[in-house]
């Protein structure tokens, strides 16, 4: 699946940068999304899973880096960490209600028409994630500038003038080509992914945080039920602290605070096996994971031209959650467990490397934003754009 879903972001964006509506793109990905779930059921082979997989790829990588996308273009860059916190509480919601929904499919399904209940699983989340693609030509928006039946010509066009006021002029569109162009010429483009993906490397830890839960002691059945707590308190730190980013329009230490909660998480991990502080340290790093939203709240906030913007969302993301994902697979085997020390060791080392690269990002922000105000006062000109750092 991360074959796809590694090929399909960046010219997935730059196609949708391009479009009138593309509310109607994402709805036909999503519903191909779970055309494909559904015939994963179907399938009587190991070989078949394995191509449904691969094309699964493909219909999801448009949709988050295609969603962040169009949520910059409509809000103004003190406003977006927020709106991106309560597009990523869906995701919060998935990892909370998804193992639930699963175990009662698994649990009362099992030989109903015939079918194996992990069948069931692909035929009914499948066939809800196509039930979710006819509403989302209703409920995705697509771009300011085009007309919709929800806001009113003025409307639009007040959407619009708060976005080039906030960008205080700065030109805001660009070709597919230049677009490509500045992002792949662009070191801090490439600077900010491998940050990102030294991150999500931190993060891998959320993929086998049943089996982490599971090193406390308990049964299974308990066991799943400790994975959820973690998870609302990172829906409750990602509201607070994506709001207090925004108004404070500050990013670097906001990601800093909870990228340090989750060090100081795993340092706990390492240090015990008492099962109440190993269930601490999983709630203090499983709400680690918020840096994500600020981190792409951040990467729009700096980038004004928007097919730049477009292409570099994408990239980044590609980085971090498709390609960095594979490799941080292999921190977590079990000869390694049930403590995880080693593991835990090379998450800090990740977040500590994170922290240190984006210093240096923020460092260089602050230059280009002193080098702004010394040209303006030179040549006696009103505050112009500034970088948030």
């Amino acid at each position: 699946m991360y074959v796809g879903y590694t090929l399909t972001q960046i010219p997935s964006n730059v196609f949708l940068h391009r479009l009138r509506k593309p509310s109607v793109y994402l709805s036909y990905c999503i519903l191909l999304w779970g055309i494909i779930s559904i015939s994963i059921g179907f399938a009587q082979s190991y070989r078949a899973v394995l191509v449904s997989r691969f094309l699964l790829g493909f219909t999801e990588a448009t949709y988050y880096p295609g969603v962040m996308f169009i949520l910059s273009r409509w809000y103004k860059r003190d406003e977006l960490g927020l709106r991106m916190a309560y597009f990523g509480f869906g995701v919060y919601f998935s990892a909370v209600l998804g193992p639930l929904i699963a175990s009662g499919i698994l649990a009362t399904m099992d030989g109903i028409l015939g079918y194996a209940a992990w069948r069931w699983l692909f035929f009914i989340e499948g066939g809800l994630t196509c039930l979710i693609a006819a509403a989302g030509v209703y409920m995705i928006p697509d771009f300011p500038s085009t007309p919709v039946s929800w806001l009113t010509h003025d409307e639009q066009i007040l959407a619009q003038r708060r976005m080039a006021e906030d960008l205080c002029g700065l030109k805001q569109e660009g070709t597919p080509k230049s677009g490509l162009v500045e992002a792949f010429t662009d070191w801090t483009v490439w600077w900010l992914a491998l940050a990102r993906s030294m991150a999500t490397v931190g993060e891998s830890f959320e993929n086998f945080l049943p089996t982490l839960a599971a090193t406390i002691g308990y049964d299974p059945s308990v066991t799943l039920l400790l994975c959820a707590p973690p998870w609302v308190l990172s829906m409750v730190a990602l509201y607070y602290v994506s709001q207090h980013s925004d108004a404070t329009r500050d990013r670097f230490w906001h990601i800093v605070f909870v990228l340090c909660g989750g060090i100081m998480g795993f340092s706990l991990g390492i240090l015990t096996m008492n099962p109440a502080v190993r269930y601490l340290s999983l709630l203090l790093a499983t709400q680690s994971d918020v840096s994500y939203v600020i981190f792409f709240a951040w990467v729009s906030n700096s980038i004004p031209e928007s097919s730049k913007r477009a292409v570099a969302m994408a990239f980044i993301n590609t980085c971090s959650t498709g390609i960095a994902n594979v490799g941080a697979s292999y921190l977590w085997p079990a000869s390694w467990g049930p403590s995880y020390s080693k593991s835990y060791m090379s998450c800090i080392l990740t977040y500590t490397t994170c922290i240190l690269m984006l210093w240096v990002y923020r460092s260089h922000l602050i230059r280009l934003n002193k080098k702004a105000e010394i040209d303006e006062r030179a040549l006696g000109l009103p505050k112009g754009f500034r970088f948030i750092t």
